[in-house]
C-alpha cells in the first residue's frame, strides 16, 4: 500500500479505449464472440446487465484454443496520443499510475510491452484468464457487486491526499464517483452528467498532461 505522506496524488486509469486509441477489449469480444456480443453489450451499456455477468458470459464463450489469437489481436492495437509523454511526466513527479481495467491483464501487458511502457506503470489490476479448459475461464481478486474488477475497491487499497481517475465508459463510473478528480471522455461523460459528478473533458493524454503541468483540475 502506498503511503499518503509519500504520494500526494495517485492516478487510476482505465485501459481499453482510454490508454488505447480504440476499444481493445470490446473490439476483441466483437471479433471472437460476435453474436453474443451483439446481444449482451447493449444491455451492459444500458446498465440492464451487470458488467460482472456480461463480461464473464462473453469471455467464457471463447474456446481456449483461440487464446493465442487474442494476444496477437491485442498486440496490434494503437495507444492513445500523448500516453508515453504523460507517463514519463508522472514518473518524474513520483506520481503512481495504476491501471484498473475490466479487460484481460494479458492483453494489457502485451500492449504495454510493445510500446515500452511497462516500467512507467506502478500496478495493473485486471481480469485474469485460465486457458486449460475447453473454454476460457475468468477470475478476479476484486470481483464484487456488478463488476468483475471492482475499480472503487482497488482504489481503497491505496492512500493518497488526492485520487485522480481517467476513463471513457460504463466500466469507469464507480471509479469516477470515488475519485477526487476525474478526466472523462466518450460515454463516461453522459454517465457522469447523470450522476452530477464534476469532471474535465479530454481527448488525448496531451490534454491531461497540460492540466497537470498547469495544475488546472476540475473543482
Amino acid at each position: 500500500m502506498l503511503k499518503a505522506s509519500l504520494h500526494k496524488q495517485i492516478v487510476f486509469c482505465d485501459f481499453d479505449g482510454t490508454m488505447t486509441a480504440v476499444e481493445t477489449f470490446v473490439g476483441m469480444l466483437k471479433v471472437f464472440t460476435p453474436e453474443l456480443s451483439a446481444q449482451l453489450m447493449p444491455q451492459m451499456y444500458n446498465r440492464h446487465l451487470s458488467l460482472r455477468e456480461g463480461v464473464r458470459k462473453l469471455v467464457e464463450s471463447i474456446p481456449s484454443q483461440r487464446y493465442q489469437e487474442i494476444l496477437e489481436y491485442a498486440a496490434e492495437q494503437p495507444i492513445r496520443s500523448g500516453l508515453s509523454e504523460f507517463l514519463k511526466y508522472l514518473k518524474t513527479k513520483n506520481i503512481p499510475f495504476i491501471i484498473v481495467s475490466g479487460g484481460l491483464r494479458s492483453m494489457i501487458e502485451i500492449v504495454l510491452s510493445k510500446h515500452n511502457l511497462e516500467d512507467l506503470c506502478s500496478a495493473i489490476y485486471a481480469i485474469e484468464v485460465e486457458t486449460t479448459g475447453q473454454y476460457l475461464k475468468v477470475y478476479s481478486s476484486f470481483e464484487e457487486g456488478n463488476e468483475l474488477v471492482a475499480k472503487a475497491e482497488v482504489m481503497q487499497q491505496y492512500i493518497a491526499e488526492e485520487t485522480i481517475a481517467i476513463g471513457d465508459s460504463v466500466t469507469d463510473i464507480n471509479m469516477s464517483l470515488k475519485a477526487d478528480r476525474v478526466f472523462a471522455r466518450d460515454k463516461l461523460i453522459n454517465y457522469l452528467d447523470n450522476e452530477e459528478k464534476p469532471y474535465q473533458v479530454w481527448e488525448d493524454f496531451f490534454d491531461i498532461l497540460k492540466a497537470f503541468q498547469e495544475d488546472q483540475f476540475p473543482s
